[in-house]
């Protein structure tokens, strides 16, 4: 059971690690962030919160079955496991859409730099393995907790270990070692409210994001639905007003972060 739940829980855990990098990135380009960044790990957490509760409820069923001769219930548990997965497929798979998103319209501005590009490859890498690992491990639900007898494709599932090698081990392993070589400490500011300029090569430091709703309407609200309805706008562009914030200082900046822009300088 303790093996069975690590397996299963581990990748959604591993998923707030890029939650937290792309909220990240969105302070660094927030004219391109849909929603306040600091609630994008939220917002996932949300659905994938959803999606867990719904596995949880399959391995109830699974569970109870050690305790009753009735299979449906064990099919019905596997069922809602192995549809679960599926959504933890697609959640990842809209996580990708919204870096994609980002990385396009920087691109098109001109403000995909180095280290930008750098970080939407990375995220887009790693999800990538998150996506494959939920989608096999989706495909070996549905193959083994949820038939009456053992098919083909439920024995390869069950006897064949390189299975798991390929679909769960290297997957995660990979995922592991790539966020951790291209750790995103290293090409984005520490400080949150530093943001890149318009013009593509300074970083001023402004006063971060600025949400005039109450506090009560953006923790329920978290994209601004209503907004959005309305047409109102609600954040503050500050970044259109780039005499108001400082420029941070070269020196302030990491050594990698001050090669890159100085290359930038220079083609400029």
């Amino acid at each position: 059971m303790a093996q069975t739940i690590l397996l299963y829980a581990g990748p959604p855990i591993y998923s707030a690690a890029e939650y937290s990098v792309l909220g990240r990135l969105m302070y660094h380009l927030p004219m391109y962030a849909p929603f306040d960044p600091g609630h994008v790990t939220l917002f996932f957490i949300y659905l994938g919160a959803a999606v867990e509760a719904l596995a949880a409820a399959g391995a109830a069923y699974i569970g109870a079955n050690r305790h009753t001769t009735d299979i449906s219930i064990f099919i019905t548990g596997g069922k809602l496991l192995s549809a679960s997965l599926l959504l933890q497929a697609v959640l990842e798979l809209f996580f990708i859409i919204m870096v994609a998103y980002l990385h396009r319209r920087a691109s098109r501005d001109g403000l995909a730099t180095r280290n930008v590009r750098t970080l939407c490859i990375m995220l887009y890498g790693t999800s990538t393995f998150v996506l494959l690992r939920c989608t096999a491990r989706a495909i070996e639900s549905f193959g083994t907790q949820t038939v009456t007898h053992c098919t083909p494709l439920c024995r390869i599932l069950l006897f064949h270990e390189w299975f798991l090698y390929v679909f769960e081990a290297a997957p995660m392993v990979i995922y592991t070692y790539w966020i951790n070589f291209i750790h995103p400490g290293r090409l984005l500011p520490k400080n949150k409210k530093c943001y890149l300029d318009p013009d593509g090569t300074t970083e001023r430091l402004g006063p971060g994001w600025i949400d005039k709703r109450a506090r009560a309407s953006r923790w329920t609200d978290l994209l601004d639905i209503r907004g959005l309805m309305n047409n109102k706008r609600t954040r503050d562009a500050f970044w259109l007003r780039p005499d108001e914030w400082p420029v941070v200082p070269e020196s302030s900046l990491p050594d990698i972060r001050k090669s890159s822009k100085s290359v930038q300088d220079g083609r400029g």
